[in-house]
């Protein structure tokens, strides 16, 4: 396994962060485009807040919603993957200081990792 130079780690994170936004972004921008082609017309009652739907409080409601191409499930599949784009970031750091023999990174790194997993899934414990 050849090591990794610091520029190498600082371009592979650099790329992950820009494919990442641009996705999210497009899926987003996706699901707008097509909530506003259906409900676009459709009359806005200010007097009452509407939460998100049931189904789109979970990763997997928000993942079957948009795989059955909901316009609100696409939209929230892009705020999703834009959440998940530093997290994986987070994770490629990990793999970099590994790569670099880092030991003293590599802990720090999994700790910030295991404590922004546990936030994220494990916090509702």
């Amino acid at each position: 396994m050849a090591r990794w130079t610091d520029e190498q780690v600082e371009q592979a994170v650099g790329n992950l962060l820009r494919i990442g936004v641009l996705i999210a972004a497009t899926v987003a921008a996706a699901g707008g485009i097509a909530y506003l082609a259906r409900h676009g017309s459709t009359p806005v009652d200010y007097r009452a807040f509407q939460g998100a739907p049931q189904d789109l409080r979970s990763i997997r409601g928000i993942v079957g919603s948009a795989i059955s191409l909901q316009s609100l499930g696409v939209i929230q599949l892009g705020i999703l993957l834009l959440i998940a784009t530093p997290i994986a970031r987070v994770a490629l750091s990990l793999i970099g200081f590994f790569r670099q023999g880092d030991r003293k990174y590599v802990t720090i790194t999994a700790l910030v990792l295991g404590i922004l997993l546990f936030s994220l899934v494990g916090g509702r414990l």
